[in-house]
Parts: structure tokens; sequence; C-alpha cells
């Protein structure tokens, strides 16, 4: 076995920008072709998997965690608070995530 080129801290790095680069490309393809969105998700998700990197927050909520399908919110999913939880709906395969809602400590 060879070893990696790059360090892994630069590995991690990389799949980052291409993590955003995937998602702001399924943002703007979102409205011409779904599932051309979906695929970005799905090679977004294998890319952190593949380098161990926890997804970051603000794509995490862009993504149902059942179905893997990008989200849009008002055309396939729904987004309320309730009792100081933000619920996500997906239209797709109708299920629903919670996400607490907590104070920010100074």
């Amino acid at each position: 076995m060879s070893k990696p080129l790059l360090s892994k801290q630069k590995q991690k790095q990389i799949a980052q920008e291409r993590i955003k680069i995937l998602f702001d490309q399924a943002e703007q393809a979102f409205q011409k072709n779904k599932a051309l969105a979906n695929r970005y998700v799905t090679l977004a998700r294998k890319l952190a998997m593949k380098v161990k990197l926890s997804m970051p927050r603000e794509f995490k909520r862009k993504y149902c965690k059942h179905c893997y399908k990008y989200l849009k919110p008002g055309i396939n999913a729904r987004i309320r608070t309730r009792d100081s939880k933000v619920i996500i709906s997906c239209f797709e395969c109708k299920k629903f995530t919670r996400i607490p809602v907590t104070k920010k400590k100074n």
C-alpha cells in the first residue's frame, strides 16, 4: 500500500471546499433537474464519509436524513418551529427531522 500524497488535514480541507461547491451546484440545478441536485448531495455525503469529515451544520439541514434528497423549503420541504424545535418535513419520503433550538452561550 502506498502512502497518501496529501496529509489528512489537507484532504479534509479540500473535501470541505468540494462539498461547498457541490451544494452550490445542487441549489442551481434544483429548478431544472431535481435528480441532478440529489446526485450532488449524494456525492457530497460520500466525499465527507471518505475523509471522515462531519458535514457542516449549514449543509446538514439542506438534505433529508432519511432519503438523502436535496430540500428546498416551500417546494419539497416544510420548515416549522414548535416547542423550541425546528421541524423539517420532507415531502419526498413523508418523514421529518426535529432539531432543538438552544440559546447561544456568551
